[in-house]
Order: C-alpha cells, then sequence, then structure tokens
C-alpha cells in the first residue's frame, strides 16, 4: 500500500501595493497619466478637525486640472481637496464649499504651497513659497470629518477610488504635511525653506505610513544632503 502522500497547495494572492513607513528624502514621481496609480496616506488619528494646515512641495508640467490632495469621506467625495486648473489657480474644496486663488501656474520647478483655514471665521489662506496670498472667507462653523481616506496623485470620487484618467496628477509630490491648527506666518515661512525637523501631527511626510499603487516610482531627493 503507498504512503499518504501529503499535497500543498500554495496559493499566491498579488497585492496591489505594500505598506511602509515615511518618506523621508524620498519624492513621488507619476511619470504618466492613470486611472490606477496613487499613493495612499495613512495618517494618525483625529476627530472633526476645525482648523489645519496642509503644506507640500510639487512640479508638474501639465495643462490641464489634477488634484494635487484628497480627502474624501463618506459622506463628501471633496470633503477636503486642493484642486490645480489650467490657468494656474488653486482651489480648495471644502465639504463643497470652494474657494479659488488666482497664482501663478505650475511649471517643471518645485513650489512650496501651503493652505490654512480655520473654522472660527472661516479664514483661508494659501502661501506659495512662503509668500502669503490674501485672505478669503468660506466654511465659517464647518467642519472637516475624520474617518476618511488621503490619496495623492489621484482625485476621489468615491472613498478610495472614482479615479479619472484625466485628472490624474503627473509631476513630483513630496514634503506633504498636515497640521490640526493654522500654523503660523513664521512657521510657514521657515518650513518653506525646507529641510525642517518638525512634520506635521497629522501627516508627517518623514513617518506616517503610505501605500504605493500602480505606476509610482519613489526616489530619494537630495534636497536636504549637506
Amino acid at each position: 500500500m503507498n504512503p499518504l502522500i501529503p499535497i500543498v497547495l500554495v496559493i499566491c494572492i498579488y497585492l496591489p501595493g505594500s505598506d511602509s513607513a515615511g518618506l523621508e528624502g524620498k519624492s513621488l514621481i507619476f511619470p504618466v497619466q492613470t486611472s490606477n496609480s496613487y499613493v495612499r496616506v495613512f495618517p494618525s488619528s483625529f476627530s472633526s478637525l476645525t482648523a489645519f494646515t496642509v503644506c507640500l512641495r510639487a512640479a508638474s508640467e501639465a495643462s490641464r486640472s489634477y488634484g494635487l490632495f484628497s480627502y474624501a469621506t463618506s459622506r463628501h467625495d471633496n470633503e477636503l481637496l486642493i484642486w490645480h486648473k489650467p490657468d494656474g489657480v488653486i482651489s480648495l474644496y471644502l465639504r463643497g464649499v470652494i474657494t479659488d486663488f488666482s497664482l501663478p501656474k505650475m511649471d517643471a520647478l518645485l513650489r512650496h504651497i501651503c493652505i490654512t483655514w480655520e473654522s472660527k471665521d472661516g479664514s483661508v489662506t494659501v502661501w506659495v513659497n512662503g509668500q502669503r496670498s490674501l485672505q478669503k472667507v468660506a466654511g465659517k462653523g464647518q467642519f472637516v470629518a475624520s474617518s476618511g481616506q488621503f490619496i495623492l496623485g489621484q482625485e476621489q470620487d468615491s472613498v478610495g477610488g472614482g479615479f479619472n484618467k484625466d485628472q490624474s496628477f503627473v509631476g513630483e509630490i513630496t514634503d506633504v504635511h498636515m497640521w490640526d491648527r493654522v500654523l503660523a506666518t513664521s512657521e510657514i515661512e521657515l518650513i518653506s525653506e525646507g529641510c525642517f525637523d518638525t512634520g506635521g501631527n497629522i501627516i508627517n511626510w518623514g513617518t506616517t505610513d503610505y501605500r504605493s499603487v500602480g505606476n509610482v516610482r519613489i526616489e530619494d531627493n537630495n534636497d536636504c544632503e549637506i
């Protein structure tokens, strides 16, 4: 009688991306338009926000509209969206309220962009390379809900999805940070100079977990080498 031979089944599971911690000294390169390439960022837990500062560095030569920073919840796919238009306008979408700022067009040079908002008085301000825009008012008395998803490289039309190839980001993004408060003028000016030690308490580019999916290159940028 032949002995029983155990059969081992090996099941291979394809994962579209993998989780990693921190992107200090790294840049995300999105080389081409796609509907399936993005980076999901896993922030520190937070409750509803009544103020925030979002900062990032970006460069793009795309002559169309695209998302720079997308946060979607089950109630609002544009809970918090930083949107760039072909004419250089940067728009803040905040739970359906849109605030436009007319700025120089994006190009191949990396620029530092910060947006601040505070619910108490509804003040919204954009900073480019440490220079402040005029202040506008939007979303007074509102809040940014928790339990959503943060995506770079795509604009969400549903939580974690609904991507449109024609709205995808093509270019380079780095140094993405988010705080649960409005940073002071002096802080934003220092941050815009780069190579700072203190990152955002919600999203910190150097320590926050992320997942890269699709055609995204993660490259050393050597921006802070001495």
